[in-house]
Order: C-alpha cells, then sequence, then structure tokens
C-alpha cells in the first residue's frame, strides 16, 4: 500500500464493538451505495453521513478521509474474493464454474461493487484506478489465467481454451448484469432477486460447461 492510500492509525487495535461495528457498517453501506450511484468526486463526506444518519465528525474518526473510505468500501467486498481465488491456488480443482460462482456471489451481495468499479477503476481517471491495479487487481483477475491453464494442463479445459480471454469472458458474464441492471432488468426483464440470480448462475454454468471444459 502506497503511502497516498495510508489508512488512519485508528483502523488497527482491537476490534471495535458491536454497536460501533454497526456503525462502521452503515456508514460503509451508504457509502458503497453513494459512490456507485453518483461518484467518488459527486459524493461528499456530509451527504455520506446525512443518509446513513450519523455526523460526518464519526465518519472522519473511522476512516480519516473521503479516499480512504472509498478503499475500505472496495477492501470490505474484495479482499475475502481475492482470499478465496488464491485459496483456489492450493485446491485440487479452479474451474470455470466454480471461479463464476465465486464472482457471481459478491456481485449478488454487494450489487453496487460493479457499477463502483466501473466508475472508479475502468473509466478513465478513475480514483482508484492506480491502487487497484496496483494492489488488487493482480489478486483477483490478474491471478484467474493462471489458474484456468493450471486446468488446461489437467485436461479439464478445452485446449483450444485461451486462459486470459477465459478470464476476461468469465468476469463479463458474472458482473456486466449488475452493471447493466438499470436496463437488464425493465427492457430484458432480468430478475435481481434470489431466484432470478440463482437463474443466472445457472445459465452462466451451462454456458462455461459446454463452451470451455472438457
Amino acid at each position: 500500500m502506497n503511502q497516498n492510500t495510508k489508512r488512519p492509525e485508528r483502523s488497527r487495535g482491537r476490534p471495535l464493538a458491536d454497536g460501533q461495528q454497526g456503525l462502521k457498517d452503515r456508514i460503509l453501506d451508504t457509502a458503497e451505495e453513494l459512490f456507485a450511484d453518483t461518484g467518488y468526486a459527486a459524493t461528499s463526506i456530509r451527504r455520506i453521513a446525512d443518509q446513513a444518519g450519523v455526523n460526518p465528525a464519526l465518519v472522519h474518526y473511522y476512516f480519516g478521509n473521503k479516499k480512504t473510505l472509498l478503499q475500505e468500501v472496495m477492501e470490505r467486498t474484495l479482499e475475502p474474493l481475492g482470499r478465496a481465488i488464491a485459496a483456489m491456488k492450493d485446491g485440487a480443482e479452479a474451474s470455470p464454474d466454480r471461479i463464476a460462482a465465486l464472482l457471481l456471489s459478491m456481485a449478488s451481495k454487494h450489487p453496487n461493487i460493479p457499477r463502483l468499479l466501473t466508475r472508479e477503476v475502468l473509466l478513465p481517471g478513475g480514483e482508484m484506478q492506480q491502487f487497484f491495479t496496483e494492489n488488487m487487481a493482480p489478486r483477483l483477475g490478474g491471478a484467474l489465467p493462471a489458474l484456468l491453464d493450471r486446468e488446461k494442463s489437467a485436461g479439464r479445459l478445452r485446449q483450444d481454451t485461451d486462459p486470459g480471454i477465459s478470464a476476461v469472458l468469465i468476469m463479463a458474464m458474472c458482473v456486466f448484469p449488475f452493471i447493466a441492471r438499470s436496463l437488464a432488468e425493465p427492457v430484458i426483464g432480468l430478475a435481481f432477486d434470489d431466484e432470478g440470480i440463482e437463474l443466472l448462475g445457472q445459465q452462466i454454468s451451462q454456458l462455461l460447461k459446454q463452451g470451455m471444459m472438457s
């Protein structure tokens, strides 16, 4: 982690009490939604605090500044995903449908994160582009080609499959529906309730098994 994104000292030390953790989670939930909806630059600490029902001073107390808050919003969701992908390196199998299940689970639990990543990482000038590229991408999407190459070497992936292209396609199938939700829901009729997401996962798994796996 570089000096520009160093966390304040308060984030280390004793765990927060239940009530404090609940307040912190509420701030993170609110910030996640607002950053995804209106972007980092257009979202103030005061607006986050007002919508979360807390004093702006409390936001500064827990997070220090707005950029650290944005970083924690992303890390709260993506660090567990990174650990799960890392665990696949030690496992016996990292099939495309298992990878897809991880990504879809992340997106369904935090449906604002795909839009937030689009705004602040993928688009030019995104606030977290450099941090994400240097600190998170290698352990997330960047780790998938090697896993898929191992599947290919083990004969579980079709030999005409390119691991890098396959990684991009898997991420696109699992994440893009949440980016396009504002149109996919009313225009295409894609449901984002539990049943709809389960059906989406089944369809993705079927496509991957038929198109990539041997």
